[in-house]
């Protein structure tokens, strides 16, 4: 059987997959036989782009370009072949003639493959059916593609595949890449913004003796020479605060965290997150900033405030919504938290719309109110809304509000039922910092595996003086989703957590 007899960019049965590998190994083995094995190039220099061509038409046109690219299709077997040529910037027609590129050329293209990695010079043209095109004068192969594409009308349509095989689905489906060009330009946006205010972007260590920064279960790992265990850092606020206390009033990180937890579309045991701080700032400059990070995107970059995104209608438009966590649970299940007594009401209250606490957990006021929130509120936040005064219980580095020590200056960013952010007025206060770490402490002495430790050397540090801080940390990759309408972490990862096949 030969593989010329299988129709152009069409998916293999599986029983023919080993046989077509076979004749493209057998077609490489006879280039190389012939002293031509496109391995051996090591450089291929072009000079335009398929965009630039298609951009520039009325400037380029008649005018030799030489561009490279993977081929993607190809249409005709007589004396001339047009082809699809996809670049780093798109897709362009070429056009392959025997009489221009010489006989050996051209027999050697028309034996190649779809996925076949070219060179090609010529002229622009625009054909009698108006598509703008390379009339190539010479076809190099620079490379050659040894496994057969998927079908180019259903595309990789198996989304295991697409995650396991980021580099196909990059090949095949455009819009794949149009997802990390919204995540680089967002990233890229953020810095931009934080660094035209005067911020210094640093970095901080992954591994850490102490887990710390957030309540989260941790990955664990080993130093053998030191023979100690460390733990893949789960936020990195400790340090960076640090960093305020020693004078850097304005600070940034951009990185990888690593939280041993359960995944599902809003979560990947590694993410991307940023933090930033400022000293003299509290979380109302937080909340603003975070807005205009959002929106000015949306307007800059997207071109509008209207987005659809998990089937829902978001407008983005500044001024986004604010309410307590106390006004958002009345509202949403006519609990009046602040009516409440004691905790025994809270209690009442919490049982008579089915919420429970979780096993082993001695309820209070603030733990209720957290509880009441999480398990019947949140999943109604559709439009861009800020939730504020967290309960003390559940937010150890936040301040407290000075008109109700139950609650704390904190706020999350929510968008259609999903956390996007999560800021505090920082705790600067060393005591009340050591008695919330002992709390974190108890919780996990009693079996809490995502309570936090003891940090003496941030107490430490604190003793020494930290200014008034607002500090905020964003999840990238949930504002990318946003950003680029999609409804799985997975989608804007690159390279997402698999379980191996085996």
């Amino acid at each position: 059987m030969s593989e010329n007899n299988i129709t152009e960019n069409t998916e293999p049965q599986e029983e023919n997959l080993s046989e077509i590998l076979q004749i493209r190994r057998d077609k490489l083995a006879a280039l190389v036989d012939a002293g031509q094995n496109p391995f051996a190039i090591t450089k291929f220099t072009r000079t335009a782009y398929s965009a630039d061509i298609h951009a520039n038409f009325e400037t380029l046109e008649n005018t030799d370009v030489t561009l490279a690219g993977r081929i993607m299709a190809r249409r005709g077997m007589g004396k001339a072949i047009f082809a699809d040529l996809a670049d780093d910037k798109g897709k362009i027609q070429i056009y392959i003639r025997r009489d221009d590129v010489g006989e050996e050329t051209f027999d050697a293209f028309k034996k190649g493959d779809i996925g076949d990695i070219l060179g090609v010079s010529g002229f622009v043209f625009k054909t009698k059916m108006g598509e703008i095109s390379v009339h190539c004068k010479s076809v190099t192969l620079l490379s050659k593609s040894l496994r057969p594409l998927p079908e180019k009308y259903h595309g990789l349509t198996d989304l295991e595949t697409k995650y396991r095989q980021r580099y196909l689905d990059l090949i095949m489906d455009p819009e794949t890449r149009r997802t990390f060009e919204v995540r680089s330009a967002f990233i890229r946006h953020i810095r931009r913004y934080l660094d035209e205010r005067g911020y210094m972007e640093v970095e901080t260590p992954v591994l850490n003796t102490i887990m710390g920064g957030a309540n989260a279960r941790p990955f664990v790992t080993h130093h053998n020479t030191l023979d100690i265990d460390l733990y893949m850092r789960i936020a990195t606020e400790l340090h960076l605060k640090r960093l305020i206390v020693g004078g850097i009033e304005r600070v940034y990180e951009i990185g990888r965290l690593f939280r041993n937890e359960g995944m599902d579309t809003k979560h990947n045991p590694e993410f991307t997150t940023i933090e930033f701080y400022e000293a003299y700032a509290d979380y109302n400059d937080m909340m603003r900033m975070f807005e205009e990070i959002i929106t000015i995107f949306a307007r800059d970059y997207l071109g509008t405030y209207e987005i659809e995104w998990q089937g829902e209608h978001i407008n983005l438009t500044p001024g986004w919504a604010k309410m307590t966590m106390a006004e958002a649970v009345k509202l949403h299940t006519g609990l009046d938290f602040y009516s409440f007594t004691s905790a025994e009401d809270a209690v009442k209250a919490a049982a008579s719309i089915g919420v429970k606490m979780p096993d082993g957990k001695a309820p209070s006021w603030g733990d209720l109110l957290y509880e009441c929130f999480d398990q019947r509120v949140e999943e109604k936040l559709i439009q861009p809304v800020f939730i504020t005064e967290h309960p003390l219980e559940v937010s150890p580095f936040a301040k407290k509000c000075p008109h109700d020590p139950r609650v704390t200056e904190r706020f999350e960013a929510f968008i259609c039922h999903s956390e996007m952010s999560n800021a505090f007025s920082e705790l600067n206060d060393p005591l009340d910092q050591r008695e919330r770490f002992l709390r974190q402490v108890a919780l996990r002495n009693a079996g809490d595996a995502e309570a936090g430790m003891m940090d003496e050397d941030f107490v430490a540090a604190l003793e020494y003086g930290m200014p008034p801080t607002g500090g905020i940390g964003i999840g990238i990759d949930r504002c990318v989703m946003l950003l680029a309408g999609k409804s799985s972490i997975r989608d804007v990862l690159l390279f997402p957590t698999m379980k191996p096949l085996d």
